[in-house]
């Protein structure tokens, strides 16, 4: 969440970086500033009735001392009075904290300086792209006929076992993405520096309070329930991303100077009910319920944090670079970031059989927001408890992955190529028709 002091010292700039982002929580700002106001009247208004009350209390000694009762109870009754009205201020200033903090976690982050300005994805400026597109001396399949000519996919199957937009897996497809998950494990973990996790893959709202999931897109949740124990109903949820466990690690810790920065990468499934979307069908993988993805995570000093993040971009191209797959890197504008995003670049892998690029990594820094939410700190030599900054990238995605992958490695039998780099994975150089 956004630092409520900042806001309250620089009002103008906040509202002007917030209303880049187009979706009007500028208007937020005044109500938040006043519920703030009248939490800090109150809350000195408490002190003082508490100096008074204390103030009482040794005029009331005194007068025992003497033996003047009848003052002493009177003064005792006053400061009845004072603690009685002491409790009902601090029941108003817990229900405006309330209401502020509510806000405050409905407000998202501000973009950084260096984020171009624009209103929608039409705006997002390309940074770079690397490798060609891949040319065919054929019409290229879709990825929906190439799975069902090799039986890589099960679509109908895996629509009948959980409902639309839950692909099945087997085969050589099961391979393929297994060895794909392995291979991008092995290359973070042993070129890159990140330790790796294995999270749970349900989570508390606290946690996905932590990222910025909740309050936000709780309608894009799926939460579950202990058997036929309604009680336990929604208190965990099933996770949207690797994310939400693997970033709250640390939460609610001080941690030293020294432990920074933390690297952190951890394969899990995604489960997303995006309730609303169009597109979720029972055929395709390029919008899913239920997809895999390898995360990245860093926790990093401030000062750092904006070279870490170019050097995540580049931990996930290397990815798409050793597949020989073509990809282009988006610096996304202000009204197209993620909503604890300061600063966000999209990786695009080119699918030919689709005809478009697929988002397979969206790399993030978040500053301190998120740090704020799961109150994480770390000591600095000096003593000062500083919030880290947290990233978060994918290092990447499937399953658009896969369908970039065995799209551009298509051949003219209906066959398909394995990227040298996974041969050893799959145990072979080809996927061909049984």
């Amino acid at each position: 969440m956004l630092d409520i002091r900042l806001v309250r010292e620089k009002t103008d700039e906040v509202k002007r970086l917030l209303a880049q982002r187009r979706a009007g929580d500028e208007k937020k700002i005044d109500e938040l500033l006043e519920l703030d106001a009248e939490r800090r009247r109150l809350l000195g208004e408490v002190e003082q009735l508490k100096a008074l009350r204390n103030r009482v209390s040794k005029e009331i000694g005194l007068l025992m001392k003497e033996k003047r009762l009848e003052e002493a109870e009177d003064k005792k009754s006053q400061t009845r009075e004072t603690g009685k009205k002491i409790s009902e201020i601090d029941a108003q200033v817990a229900g405006i904290e309330d209401r502020r903090n509510d806000l405050l976690l409905n407000i998202p982050n501000t973009p950084h300086s260096s984020v171009p300005d624009g209103a929608d994805e039409s705006d997002n400026v390309t940074v770079r792209e690397w490798g060609e597109k891949p040319v065919f001396e054929f019409e290229p399949k879709i990825h929906i006929d190439l799975c069902e000519s090799l039986g890589l996919v099960d679509f109908a199957r895996g629509a009948k076992l959980a409902g639309s937009g839950f692909p099945l897996y087997t085969g050589a497809g099961a391979r393929l993405e297994r060895a794909l998950i392995q291979f991008m494990l092995d290359i973070h973990t042993s070129e890159h520096g990140y330790h790796e996790v294995q999270p749970p893959f349900m989570v508390n709202r606290d946690c996905m309070t932590g990222v910025g999931q909740f309050p936000k897109f709780v309608d894009q949740a799926y939460v579950v329930q202990e058997g036929e124990d309604t009680e336990t109903f929604g208190k965990l949820c099933m996770i949207p991303t690797a994310e939400a466990p693997v970033a709250n690690i640390h939460r609610d810790e001080i941690l030293s100077e020294n432990e920074l920065p933390k690297y952190y990468c951890a394969y899990s499934p995604c489960f997303r009910a995006e309730a609303g979307a169009a597109g979720v069908g029972t055929r395709g993988l390029i919008r899913t319920h239920q997809f895999d993805k390898v995360e990245l995570i860093k926790l990093v000093p401030p000062e750092n944090s904006y070279d870490e993040l170019e050097s995540m971009v580049a931990n996930a191209e290397t990815i798409l670079q050793r597949l020989g797959l073509h990809y282009r890197i988006l610096h996304l504008c202000t009204g197209d970031m993620g909503f604890a995003s300061a600063k966000t670049y999209d990786i695009e892998v080119w699918a030919p059989g689709q005809g478009q690029y697929l988002e397979v990594s969206s790399c993030s820094n978040c500053e301190d927001y998120q740090a704020r939410r799961m109150n994480i700190r770390y000591k600095t030599g000096s003593g000062e408890k500083v919030l880290p900054h947290i990233l978060n990238g994918s290092g990447t995605a499937l399953a658009r992955l896969f369908v970039a992958l065995i799209e551009s490695y298509q051949r003219s039998d209906g066959s398909v190529g394995v990227p040298q780099v996974l041969q050893s994975y799959m145990k072979t150089d080809l996927i061909g028709v049984s």
